[in-house]
């Protein structure tokens, strides 16, 4: 899939729809920090700057969200194609067969 999206907009992004997750369960970011294990100055970063670790995200993701989400937004679809080339090589591809053993 093609993206517009810069890597620093998606983590904004990201850090935001976080926020208002939190928000909507009525959680400080004191709350969210003790119940998640990251550091207070880890996730207010997190919610300025859109910055931090991928263990760090997944324990707060784990509070606010399913971490089943992230997993099924990460998992490679099939047949999704990235470029015109690999449509052109599939629709190329002749089926293999094979032969019954005697």
């Amino acid at each position: 899939m093609v993206s517009l999206a810069t890597p620093a907009k998606a983590a904004k992004k990201i850090a935001r729809n976080v926020r208002e997750r939190r928000l909507q369960l009525e959680l400080t970011q004191a709350g969210l920090a003790k119940r998640s294990g990251v550091p207070l100055p880890t996730l207010r970063k997190f919610e300025q700057q859109g910055t931090i670790s991928l263990e760090s995200f997944l324990k707060l993701y784990s509070v606010v969200g399913d971490l089943s989400d992230v997993i099924a937004a990460t998992t490679a679809e099939k047949n999704e194609f990235t470029s015109i080339n690999e449509v052109l090589e599939e629709s190329n591809r002749v089926p293999r067969q094979r032969g019954k053993r005697q």
